[in-house]
């Protein structure tokens, strides 16, 4: 079976994903680079194909165009404005919106029909308007939402009580964004609440810095692209894999009409149901203020004009 995925957009985000696939045990076994920059696709593929001899799994890499997305499984994109140093995300929106538009108006001519992944900026608005342009069913247009917030999230924790990142489970949920926020109510370390190895200000303060870290990171070195390129690579083995594995992606709410990052069911249909958290009236508070930051935001996009 060919399990084909192609990128759009082949700068720091989605070549860090395309290395990461590379690199990791995947079910991709073609991938195809599209960017406005021929020439550097074709360089990139050939840089990658030539590590083929120790990656785990084979990944024949290739530059492309649209038309290669017709019979992809996944289609990524990653093509948009960076976030600069002093901006937020949702400072990318007009830059984003018409690149997008065009983008999905090339991919449909294609006749593609497979799953949407999105990892631009801001990425809940984003995803919204992929499915808008699309006129696909919301399951099969998945943003990577918080998916990277909450692996910043288990991060923090596992080095603060020293246990495995894996054995935290605790999520970030939201706007990938400034308005994010950790449910603490719903939040263990293996089977014990949190609560029994860090206080309030403790929390508090892996809430700031995983909210934070983008902003730092790209003060830093520019941008930030191998964390994101990893949770690209998970979410896309979920799909191929039909794991029904829960991710904090970018999924629909359609009470709200919103995409947002929520724990999210990810199998072969793409996203195939939401999970419901119960909040306590705290954090319910905060993913409102979430939603409407978005639907503000969507509401300034081309797609409601």
């Amino acid at each position: 079976m060919k399990n084909k995925v192609a990128i759009i957009g082949c700068g720091n985000v989605g070549m860090s994903y395309a290395y990461a696939l590379l690199n990791q045990r995947t079910y991709v076994n073609e991938l195809v680079l599209i960017d406005l920059n021929y020439e550097k696709t074709v360089g990139e593929a050939m840089d990658l194909n030539h590590g083929l001899a120790f990656a785990p799994s084979n990944v024949i890499t290739k530059a492309g165009t649209y038309a290669d997305c017709r019979d992809a499984k996944i289609v990524v994109i990653a093509a948009g404005a960076n976030q600069e140093p002093g901006e937020t995300r949702m400072d990318l929106i007009h830059k984003n919106d018409k690149i997008f538009a065009s983008i999905i108006k090339e991919v449909g001519k294609s006749g593609f029909d497979g799953i949407y992944i999105i990892a631009t900026n801001p990425v809940d608005v984003m995803t919204y308007i992929t499915w808008k342009h699309s006129g696909f069913n919301t399951n099969k247009v998945i943003g990577s939402g918080t998916t990277l917030d909450t692996a910043r999230l288990r991060y923090e924790v596992a080095e603060r009580i020293h246990v495995h990142p894996k054995n935290v489970h605790a999520y970030v949920i939201g706007e990938h964004g400034d308005s994010e926020f950790v449910p603490w109510s719903n939040a263990n370390v293996g089977i014990q609440n949190i609560k029994d190895f860090l206080n309030d200000e403790e929390l508090e303060e892996i809430c700031y810095n995983v909210k934070n870290a983008a902003y730092q990171i790209i003060d830093k070195k520019g941008n930030t692209s191998y964390g994101i390129g990893m949770s690209l690579v998970r979410i896309t083995n979920a799909i191929l894999g039909d794991e029904n594995l829960i991710l904090t992606v970018s999924s629909y709410d359609e009470e709200n009409d919103v995409f947002i990052g929520c724990p999210t069911i990810i199998n072969k249909n793409g996203a195939d149901k939401r999970i419901v958290i119960k909040l306590n009236d705290s954090e319910q508070e905060k993913l409102e203020n979430s939603i409407r930051v978005l639907k503000d935001a969507i509401n300034k996009t081309s797609i409601n004009k």
